[in-house]
This record gives C-alpha cells, structure tokens and sequence, in this order.
C-alpha cells in the first residue's frame, strides 16, 4: 500500500487503534508536505494549478475538491494534476491521499479520470457493485485511521452490472456460480429495500440504495465513528452518470 502521513490531526486515537495501524503500515511518515511545490517534468505548467495544491485537510475541503474536479471532467477542462515526473518523484517515499473511493470495478468509472486527480491523491477500493466485506472495510479504514484522510465516498454508478445480475439473481432465485454469489449476498439488503416499493427503474434503485446503506454502515464502523462523531471524517454517498461523467452527492455531504 505504501507509506502514508500521519498528520498532527489524527495524533490523538486510542492507544490500540494507533498500534494497529502500525503494524499494518510498517512505513514512514513524510518528510516535507511540499510535494505540490516541487519541480515538475518538462512541459509542465510552470506553478502549480489549484487542482494541485496542498492536499486539503477537512471533510469539506475534500469533498469540494473532488466535486471541482469532476465538473472539470463533466465540461472537458481537465487539469490532470499531479501527474508528471516530479509529482512522481515526490510521492515515491510517501503519500498523503485526502480521500478514499469505494467504487466498482467497471472500467467505465475510473476515480482518478472522474475526479480529475494524480498520483497520491486518492486511496482507491475497487469491488464488484461496490460492496464491502471485513477484509474491504479494513482497506477503506487504511486511509483515514492510518494517514487521517478526511473523506470516504461510495460511489455508485449507472447500468452496473454487478447489480443487474445480482437483482435479476435474486428476484429470479437463481444464484450466481461460484463467489459472484457472495457479491449478490451483499447486496440483498438493498434488494429487499427496494422491493417494498414500486420503482420505474428498480435497478438503478437499487444502485442508489446500496451506496447509500454501504456509506451509512461505514459511519458505524468501530474505528470509523468516532472520526466522523469528531467532524475529522464524513462518508459521502455518490451515484456516477455514465451518460453524463456528472457525480450526484447521494448522502453524508459535509456541511462545514
């Protein structure tokens, strides 16, 4: 995973958290926090864009960066930050990324092109329909217990196809071969939620709900909560327009 900052921020945790994420790192902190002002390969813009510019440090901030930079990508003005030699260089020995992505695995919804970010940006947990088992939740915790990233965001997406199985899966009865069921078991309380009622399209209600329960269940996360009680940690829900590139906030917007 690599090394990660452990910002002043986040210095008071519980004593077992702190050592659990120590042994997990195994890495150092880093060393100058001036990786956006280092020099850049040649043919890069000559100061830094705003897009690369200090990592921001509040949940607010977080969220405000990434929602600039997908409506860059929504109009075609991307700035592709932090992506030259130099932003290489200074991220090498260690990373601060100020959010994590728990997205799918569709190659449609690459995080780091729909955000318009570079390298040591963001942490990045990619799964079928986005679902999260213990294993994945202690990734999506690396990030904000490890290096005090300030923002989660479950990103949902259009025409998902791990959905779509898995609701045509369960509506039909049918289950799916092999560990593809084990997706669909994930999913079956955003099922069941929205087959109390009566939806144009079930499936993309579907989509939404389970971003929605995802991010609600990781607010209730025993390392995570008492980051998000504290305000030093929001968890967004997000659904992502494969027609459009437009990010839609679902739930769990920081309000300041």
């Amino acid at each position: 995973m690599g090394s990660v900052s452990r910002p002043q921020r986040r210095a008071i945790l519980t004593g077992g958290l702190v050592a659990s994420a120590a042994v997990i790192t195994g890495c150092s902190s880093k060393t100058g926090g001036d990786s956006a002002g280092k020099a850049t390969a040649v043919g890069a813009p000559a100061a830094p864009s705003p897009a690369a510019s200090a990592p921001p440090t509040t949940p607010r901030a977080a969220y405000a960066r990434l929602l600039e930079g997908n409506e860059r990508w929504v109009n075609g003005s991307l700035q592709r930050p932090n992506q030259g030699i130099g932003r290489r260089q200074s991220v090498a020995e260690e990373q601060d990324p100020y959010s994590v992505i728990v997205s799918c695995i569709d190659s449609r919804v690459p995080p780091e092109m729909v955000f318009d970010t570079g390298l040591g940006d963001l942490f990045v947990i990619r799964t079928g329909g986005q679902v999260v088992a213990p294993v994945v939740t202690g990734s999506v915790e690396y990030g904000p217990v490890t290096s005090g990233s300030p923002l989660i965001l479950v990103l949902g997406h259009q025409r998902c196809g791990a959905v779509k199985a898995a609701y045509k899966a369960l509506k039909e009865r049918k289950p799916l071969p092999g560990n593809l069921q084990s997706i669909v078991e994930t999913l079956r309380p955003a099922y069941e939620a929205i087959s109390k009622e009566k939806h144009a399209d079930p499936v993309d209600a579907m989509i939404r709900g389970h971003a929605q329960q995802t991010a609600a269940d990781l607010r209730r996360s025993a390392n995570l909560a008492p980051l998000v009680r504290k305000g030093d940690l929001a968890v967004v829900s997000a659904y992502y327009s494969l027609d459009t590139g437009k990010v839609e906030v679902l739930s769990g917007a920081p309000s300041a």
